[in-house]
């Protein structure tokens, strides 16, 4: 088998055999295959595709060319939970106790934030002491003691992926829906997950900007879990401006309890009571999503899902008494109001500039071995449609560091566009596939 005829084959539009697809991935995987020649293949995608079976086998050769993490351990049907990501999307932290205080497992791996977009893993670091580095045994128990873990990935998941989309980023060719699609749902099999629930964003907010790429994703993942095996459904959901009002670690967490006890914002709660209610069907907890959204409602009333997220809290290391006191989170020493400079409504919020406003006050990392502020980050005071005066206040920047405070406030400034007329709001849910 020549690595030359893969490529030819693709370029002509051909489907690729299973064993095709598992020698290039094999072999690039092991340095055998020369990025020149990957480069070309992933190129060759890009124009010309592949089928559902095509993206199916991509996927499994890339979940096998690593670790795949057993979590047969565990009792009952783990569900995990990916977005694509956004800004202010807080829904893991809100959903993982929320799940599992209505009964069914929640064994959640998750990451780090790069750029605009924040990780789970820096929001839970905000809570002092929350220990995200849970060995395989501990991770396991947890979960079977309390139906709850949230920590970092362990082992080598997929590392063909990493190496792929490395190469990918600088060739032009990361806006693939089989690439793309391939390449997050490797991560979610590998991750041990039996049943997936996917949050795939739309908006200015998001990695696909318009509605018919993120719908086309949502579908090709879901068609991707099916050819392998996995219950996959999937939400497409707003990211034309943040989802609620705070960005940034601390004050993310700050959100996520206020929403556990019924005073979060609206969009949040929302998007928090469609998943988890998808979630407990996938979980076998409820026969559907109408039952599972009354059981997630009562678990918010009740207080159930609240003393879940302290549970998990103090079970992980971290301090509890956060969840009751959250003067206990990390405070920025400064603050900043920015003002809107003209009069009318909200008509758009450039979600993405937001990221990069909160990114710049340290709330974010522009590379990987950057530093991030937990205390640092905007709260919004104003989203699309709301009626604003001239010198009324728009947002408020959280800083400890002063270096780039007037860029953020630029940048947020300009994130918000004003204008006479009361817009048409987006839907938060545009649409679930199964």
């Amino acid at each position: 088998m020549r690595v030359y005829d893969i490529i030819y084959k693709k370029r002509e539009g051909k489907k690729l055999s299973k064993e095709e697809i598992d020698f290039l991935i094999e072999g690039y995987t092991k340095g055998e295959i020369p990025d020149y020649q990957m480069s070309s293949w992933a190129m060759a995608v890009f124009f010309k595709g592949m089928d559902r079976e095509e993206i199916g086998n991509l996927t499994e050769a890339m979940v096998d060319s690593g670790d795949r993490i057993d979590l047969s351990p565990i009792e009952g049907v783990k569900v995990d939970k990916h977005s694509t990501g956004g800004v202010g999307d807080t829904t893991t932290l809100v959903l993982a106790p929320l799940v599992a205080a209505c009964g069914a497992p929640v064994a959640k791996m998750s990451g780090r934030g790069l750029g605009h977009t924040g990780g789970t893993l820096d929001k839970l670091e905000a809570i002092s002491g929350f220990n995200i580095s849970l060995t395989r045994e501990d991770f396991i128990n947890n979960v079977n003691e309390n139906k709850i873990a949230v920590a970092g990935q362990t082992g080598d998941l997929a590392p063909a992926d990493k190496k792929l989309y490395a190469l990918r980023d600088v060739t032009a060719t990361v806006d693939s829906i089989p690439l793309i699609a391939s390449s997050i749902m490797s991560k979610k099999i590998a991750s041990g997950a039996d049943s997936i629930v996917l949050d795939v964003k739309t908006g200015n907010g998001a990695f696909m900007k318009e509605y018919e790429g993120s719908v086309q994703l949502a579908k090709t993942m879901v068609e991707i879990g099916k050819e392998v095996g996995r219950r996959t459904v999937a939400v497409v959901s707003d990211m034309d401006q943040p989802l609620g009002f705070a960005v940034g670690n601390s004050l993310e967490v700050e959100e996520a309890i206020l929403t556990l006890k019924g005073e979060g914002p609206a969009d949040l709660t929302e998007l928090s009571l469609t998943l988890g209610s998808h979630m407990l069907v996938l979980s076998g907890v409820t026969k559907d999503a109408d039952e599972g959204r009354e059981i997630l409602e009562r678990a918010i009333s009740d207080g159930s899902g609240l003393a879940k997220f302290k549970e998990m809290a103090n079970i992980q290391g971290g301090n509890g008494e956060v969840i009751d006191n959250i003067d206990l989170l990390p405070k920025a020493k400064n603050n900043l109001e920015v003002r809107s400079k003209k009069e009318g409504y909200v008509q758009k919020i450039v979600a993405e500039d937001v990221g990069i406003s909160a990114m710049l006050l340290g709330a974010g990392r522009e590379t990987k071995e950057s530093e991030i502020d937990l205390a640092a980050g905007i709260k919004l005071a104003k989203k699309v449609g709301d009626k604003v005066d001239s010198g009324e206040t728009i947002a408020t920047l959280y800083y400890n560091e002063s270096a780039k405070v007037d860029e953020a406030k630029d940048k947020l400034l300009g994130a918000y566009q004003i204008g006479d007329k009361k817009p048409a709001l987006n839907p938060l849910i545009y649409e679930v596939i199964k």
